[in-house]
């Protein structure tokens, strides 16, 4: 992402939080009180853009429409090939926690 695409953004996200109309002429107005020397031409596309979408819901779905990852393949997988798959998996076992020993030194002594 390219420091003039950030600084939009951010102007973007902090008009939306002043409730300010998001439009080409306040996010240069932003952008430029930070100081900031940014391409021009990315204030008309994200005004654009965010005229047609709720930036509120953009924000507070970030990542919902994502879709799950796949599982990774199994063992099992040789049984979707026609091969009978066992019963049930035996389960993994289980490690048991070994017991600290109580040191018998102090370290600041």
């Amino acid at each position: 992402m390219s420091t003039s695409e950030l600084a939009y953004t951010y102007a973007a996200l902090i008009l939306h939080d002043a409730e300010a109309e998001i439009s080409a002429a306040n996010l240069n107005k932003v952008v430029k009180a930070a100081g900031i020397e940014a391409e021009g031409y990315w204030a008309p596309l994200f005004a654009k853009l965010l005229k047609s979408k709720d930036l509120g819901s953009l924000i507070t779905n970030v990542g919902a429409g994502a879709p799950a990852a796949a599982p990774a393949p199994t063992a099992a997988a040789p049984a979707a090939a026609g091969k009978a798959a066992p019963a049930a998996a035996a389960p993994p076992p289980v490690e048991e926690k070994e017991e600290e020993e109580a040191v018998s030194f102090d370290l600041f002594d």
